[in-house]
């Protein structure tokens, strides 16, 4: 019998039937099989990015907390706008250094003080010196707290500060006093070195730093002293202060300034390379000094001096303290004469201003935006008036002039920086209108602020003040809060009474200052529109 199952001959199509049945049914098995391989690879692919997604979240968790709480965040300091020392029974000198005494980004200021006794561990008793003694101190930019203090013995020459920068010495300020000069750590107020002032010479200031000299890897600092017969240089180690070689004698009968040198012939603005110094001072000492082969070129054959500006009577010469167009600062020279601004890269005249009178040292701001400095000058006009002039650093035009009553012990004018290019200027005095009589007092003192795009009109801040001994418009905090820093005494300079240091926020100054219109037509702004463009000054670094 055939077997039911096996497919015959006569019935094909059954078989094709059958036999598709077959290979539907082995297909459909190989692609469940090969579907469930799938289906396990991507679980797995799944999981994997399930586990990076959860790493990066955590990862971005760990870095959140980590700046959230473990990394501080910068804290602004906090400051007073306006704070006041006051010291009774004590005399000051006109010294005001602004310098970073503390590490909270805010400058602080220096002083020095003539008084009976400091805080409780600091006396003069305490320190084997006479009472009064003098105190060098440093004073917090923030509240006016003292940072530090430190004794010295009485009297005071000078001081000087900022001595500092990339020279590799540890102290900053140099303090001329009785027979002794000393130097002094700004950040801690410890005396790093003393050693015997120049004798019967020590009225004059330090000239600059100089290289290292005695190879101690340290700069170090040259003085200059002069009297009315001679003139010395002596080098001193920036590292110990000893003197380094001997004293080297100049051939000038005076000096009233250290760029400034008078021969019993002729008399003017006149420089003397380093290096011819250096070997007089000690045999071989120049060796490692570099010589400029133009300055040589330009110098005195027997002398070495090389001329720069001649003048019969030199008066003051002021140094920028930069440019934005050269790489070195350039020399103001004032005279009986003129005021005359020498490049101080090629030593060539630039531009001289004609005047007789100039009352105080001159300063420098930015009254346009060439990017040079231009330059403040007060000149007296008689009867108790000034005139202040703001002229062109490249011309020297006149940019800007007013005329004020020139109050007793002015200080000089000031500027501040701002982000825009622009210096706000600062200076003292009293507008001819507001004066009750033709002869102005002391009490009497205003200070005004210019901004340069509003040039008619002037703000006017009223300050019952005794003397001013010194003053400074500064920049507080870099880039935030500008300020002007005052010293007064009921006393003049050096005499017994009280002292203020005050400390007085540049804005701060604004909502209660008087609007002046000093132009023709004044401006068109309203003195609310006036007040908000000051308001919303931002300043910089130079």
């Amino acid at each position: 019998m055939e077997d039911p199952d096996h497919a015959s001959e006569g019935d094909p199509l059954k078989r094709g039937e059958e036999r598709a049945d077959m290979g539907t049914a082995t297909s459909a098995t190989e692609l469940k099989k090969k579907s469930c391989k799938d289906v396990l690879g991507f679980a797995k692919l799944t999981h994997w990015r399930t586990a990076v997604f959860f790493f990066s979240l955590f990862l971005c968790l760990t870095v959140v907390f980590a700046f959230s709480f473990i990394i501080p965040c910068p804290v602004r300091p906090q400051y007073l706008a306006t704070w006041n020392r006051t010291f009774s029974e004590a005399a000051t000198y006109d010294f005001l250094a602004i310098e970073a005494s503390s590490n909270d980004k805010v400058m602080d200021v220096l002083f020095v003080l003539k008084t009976r006794e400091g805080s409780p561990d600091k006396t003069c008793a305490e320190k084997g010196l006479p009472s009064p003694c003098l105190f060098l101190l440093a004073v917090d930019g923030t509240d006016g707290s003292t940072l530090w203090e430190c004794p010295l013995h009485p009297e005071f020459h000078w001081a000087q500060c900022g001595l500092e920068k990339d020279t590799g010495r540890n102290w900053d300020c140099l303090v001329s006093h009785s027979d002794q000069l000393t130097a002094i750590n700004k950040r801690t107020g410890e005396i790093q070195w003393q050693q015997p002032n120049l004798p019967d010479l020590s009225c004059t200031k330090p000239v600059l730093s100089v290289p290292d000299l005695d190879g101690d890897k340290v700069g170090d600092v040259a003085l200059v002293a002069s009297d009315h017969t001679q003139t010395q240089l002596v080098f001193l180690s920036g590292k110990t202060g000893v003197q380094i070689g001997s004293a080297v004698v100049l051939d000038f009968t005076k000096t009233t300034n250290h760029l400034l040198h008078y021969t019993t012939e002729e008399s003017g603005l006149y420089g003397l390379a380093l290096w011819r110094i250096a070997a007089k001072a000690k045999a071989r000492m120049e060796v490692n000094l570099k010589k400029d082969k133009h300055w040589e070129k330009n110098a005195n054959p027997t002398s070495g001096l090389v001329t720069i500006y001649k003048s019969d009577s030199m008066k003051r010469v002021v140094r920028s303290e930069e440019t934005d167009v050269t790489d070195l600062s350039n020399l103001l020279l004032v005279t009986e004469k003129d005021v005359a601004l020498i490049d101080g890269k090629h030593r060539q005249l630039l531009w001289k201003f004609n005047t007789s009178s100039v009352l105080s040292q001159p300063s420098f701001g930015h009254f346009n935006k060439d990017g040079v400095l231009d330059v403040v000058i007060e000149e007296d006009i008689g009867n108790y008036t000034k005139r202040v002039i703001i002229l062109d650093g490249k011309s020297g035009g006149v940019l800007w002039e007013v005329n004020l009553l020139a109050t007793p012990n002015s200080p000089r004018p000031g500027s501040i920086h701002t982000t825009n290019s622009l210096s706000v200027f600062v200076f003292w005095g009293m507008m001819p209108s507001e004066a009750n009589n033709s002869v102005p007092l002391t009490s009497d003192q205003r200070s005004y602020m210019l901004h340069p795009l509003y040039s008619k009109v002037l703000l006017e801040s009223t300050n019952d003040l005794d003397n001013i001994i010194t003053f400074k418009a500064t920049l507080m905090e870099r880039g935030r809060h500008a300020a002007y820093i005052l010293l007064t005494s009921s006393g003049m300079e050096g005499d017994e009474g009280t002292v203020v240091l005050r400390k007085q926020k540049l804005k701060q100054e604004v909502p209660y200052s008087k609007v002046l219109r000093i132009g023709p037509g004044g401006g068109s702004e309203t003195n609310e529109d006036i007040k908000e463009v000051f308001n919303r000054l931002r300043f910089s670094d130079w």
